[in-house]
């Protein structure tokens, strides 16, 4: 045994320096290799100003070259599938930075790298990312994660605490519906000036009737139409019950929007900076309850630091989730992912990859961006998503992003159906809030209206025909129209 041993014990030494194995020899060899890793982004100087310069600093091996898009948006294309196909078959980029619709049609033609064995794998971090993300990346990744997004976008409701007690009305809380939070703008006062009273809520641009029903109907993730079939879907009890809740609230008065703004006043160019800031009329402490992000923080901050009106903003404010459906009481409509970072499923440089997405997405990178003025977004990681001074920002991430999207399929639409279907849809609501029509009359009328303009098809032009153009893509003809 003695002697076999002699000769099996340097055989194993001998085997396991050649493999690395052991001592992590070709993982350290690696770790030291150079490599290129090319980044699909908007442009090279904004991409290094919020990502490349600190990942350089850490990983000085990896040498970064960002490949721009922008060219994709540029020209008459139409078909931005097609046009996506092309720059990632023409640049190769290791890294894709994709929109939802985009992340999820490449991950169901398998051009994206499965990243679910590699974070179990790298006992990736998992805790302390924002809830729902790896949920909604999953879902719309087909079952699998196939991206990883650095940054989200949240919307929250921002409420005058002094407003609230003044007229010893209880604040709104987490969760709300959106018929609770109505009600509770009810409940403000809804007399005097339209320039000086106080209002209980903003809500959206304009007293349009279909745009107010639109944010309810999402809510609940309700579509007017179903693209795939081409089946107008408006005239059904989900849709009435929006458009009375709507109606209702329009009819009380205590809505404010943004189109009031200049109403009655002077031109936006003839206003001094300060009447643009006292112009929002939360800022100027005359609104109970807006919806707003975290940029709207910083317009409050700096008409709190002006000295001509710094006396006249709202000083004692907080924020809670916005409304929600009463069906998805957990989901928020108003989140979303700017920027979903996936690597191509035949990249030559995954390792490499697989650390940039690691890096911004982790605790560090968080840390440095939540130094910053967030207009790129919050980090993904809740621990750096705080306030110095005590307001609840907890309310950004308290929802997961919901995962409903109302213009799903709408390219399957024939081109001129939202134009003509939003312009019918004035016109029959209009008669609905001048009381001059029923709603369920006029929700009949849009129903086969909208039906016939489903069923159109897009004009196909011969050849040479004056104002018309033809863009051909994937075998599709796409008509480009001009008008006089």
């Amino acid at each position: 045994m003695k002697v076999l041993s002699k000769f099996v014990i340097p055989l194993v030494v001998f085997t396991l320096l050649v493999t690395g194995c052991s001592f992590g020899g070709k993982n350290e060899q690696k770790e030291n290799e150079q490599s290129t890793l090319k980044i699909m982004y908007y442009d090279e100087g904004s991409f290094f100003q919020e990502y490349g310069m600190v990942f350089s600093a850490l990983y000085p091996n990896i040498e970064i070259q960002v490949v721009e898009n922008r060219k994709m948006y540029q020209g008459d294309n139409k078909d931005m599938d097609a046009a996506l196909d092309k720059f990632i078959t023409e640049e190769q980029p290791d890294i894709l930075m994709l929109d939802t619709d985009q992340y999820k049609k490449l991950a169901l033609d398998g051009k994206l790298y499965d990243l679910d064995p590699v974070m179990e794998k790298e006992k990736y971090n998992t805790e302390g990312l924002i809830p729902g993300m790896l949920d909604y990346l999953r879902e719309n990744g087909g079952g699998q994660v196939f991206g990883m997004t650095p940054s989200f976008y949240s919307q929250v409701m921002f409420y005058n605490k002094d407003l609230f007690e003044k007229y010893q009305i209880e604040p709104p809380t987490n969760r709300m519906s959106w018929d609770q939070t109505i009600q509770l703008a009810r409940r403000f006062p809804t007399d005097g000036d339209k320039k000086e009273r106080v209002y209980g809520l903003k809500m959206g641009y304009s007293e349009d009737l279909f745009e107010m029903a639109s944010i309810l109907a999402n809510s609940e993730n309700v579509n007017y139409v179903n693209a795939s079939q081409k089946q107008m879907t408006i005239n059904t009890d989900s849709w009435k019950n929006a458009f009375k809740q709507a109606i209702d609230a329009l009819d009380s008065n205590a809505l404010y929007f943004d189109s009031m703004r200049n109403q009655g006043g002077d031109e936006p160019m003839a206003q001094s900076y300060e009447d643009y800031l006292l112009s929002d009329p939360f800022i100027a402490g005359r609104l109970a309850m807006t919806m707003g992000d975290i940029n709207f923080i910083n317009q409050i901050k700096q008409a709190a630091e002006n000295e001509k009106v710094k006396d006249k903003i709202v000083k004692n404010w907080d924020i809670v989730t916005v409304p929600v459906g009463q069906q998805n009481p957990d989901q928020s409509s108003m989140m979303s992912f700017n920027n979903i970072f996936s690597i191509r499923s035949e990249s030559p440089s995954k390792d490499a990859a697989w650390k940039f997405l690691s890096y911004v997405t982790s605790e560090d990178f968080a840390r440095v961006k939540s130094k910053s003025n967030n207009y790129n977004g919050l980090p993904v990681r809740t621990k750096y998503i705080t306030d110095t001074e005590g307001h609840n920002f907890a309310a950004f991430y308290d929802l997961k992003p919901s995962t409903f999207n109302s213009y799903k399929d709408f390219d399957k639409l024939p081109e001129s159906f939202w134009g003509e279907f939003r312009g019918a849809a004035s016109q029959e609501l209009e008669k609905v809030k001048k009381k001059e029509q029923e709603l369920d009359a006029a929700l009949d009328i849009l129903q086969v209206k909208g039906q016939e303009m489903l069923l159109k098809e897009d004009p196909v032009p011969t050849e040479g025909a004056e104002g018309a153009g033809t863009s051909e893509s994937s075998g599709s003809v796409t008509t480009i129209e001009t008008t006089e």
